[in-house]
């Protein structure tokens, strides 16, 4: 937490960023194309070091011919590997996908679970992946901690910490469970459009009166 401001005076501070981007993003969600739990975690693994718009363009056909755990757990590696290739790391990614699946039907009966302590136990599954599943498939508060949301919630002085589980806890302390994943969600839209690593668009930000790094960071002009 920032540590010349009240934990009350961050709390509202949070509230108004949630309140304003909430306005600006509305149906902010992950962008991965999904029709299943099993789908959504896969595509989650692929996006690992990958665009959500590159997954999209190769999981259909992946989920034509491997469409569940049961179809990916007995899948041959090679196969798989063909066809998610343009994703990168696709051997590692394979692995990934198979061993996950292969758990999931041995200890879950083909089921993905829906507890964090048994999601991060399946391969390729950290807790990002993890708050994923659980906020977009089994609507259950997830604070999903990418490298955007590591970066804003740091600007805005809501952590210190680089850590993603820490950040997860210091965000949910500052706000209700319902926000929690639309307001990660919005975070890593925002960090994608406005709040940019290093140069952010902070003339152009909804959130600006509420953050504390005006004007330590170097700030692009609005736009026109």
């Amino acid at each position: 937490m920032a540590s010349r401001e009240s934990v009350p005076a961050i709390k509202k501070r949070a509230a108004r960023v949630s309140a304003a981007l909430a306005k600006l993003y509305p149906e902010a969600r992950i962008s991965l194309d999904f029709a299943t739990p099993w789908q959504c975690l896969a595509a989650t693994i692929l996006s690992a070091q990958c665009t959500d718009e590159r997954v999209n363009q190769v999981t259909p056909a992946l989920f034509r011919e491997f469409p569940d755990p049961r179809a990916t757990a007995d899948a041959d590696p090679e196969r798989i590997q063909k066809l998610i290739v343009a994703t990168g790391f696709f051997r590692q990614k394979t692995k990934a996908l198979i061993s996950s699946a292969r758990m999931i039907v041995e200890r879950h009966g083909g089921e993905v679970p829906s507890e964090m302590e048994e999601l991060i136990k399946l391969t390729g599954v950290g807790r990002k992946t993890a708050n994923v599943i659980l906020g977009h498939v089994y609507g259950k508060p997830g604070f999903v901690v990418d490298t955007h949301v590591r970066r804003l919630t740091r600007r805005l002085g809501f952590t210190k910490s680089i850590e993603p589980a820490e950040i997860e806890t210091h965000l949910q302390a500052l706000l209700p469970p319902s926000d929690w994943t639309p307001f990660s969600m919005r975070l890593i839209l925002h960090g994608r459009q406005v709040c940019h690593a290093r140069i952010p668009r902070c003339g152009d930000c909804a959130v600006a009166k509420d953050c504390p790094k005006i004007g330590v960071v170097r700030i692009a002009p609005a736009a026109k």
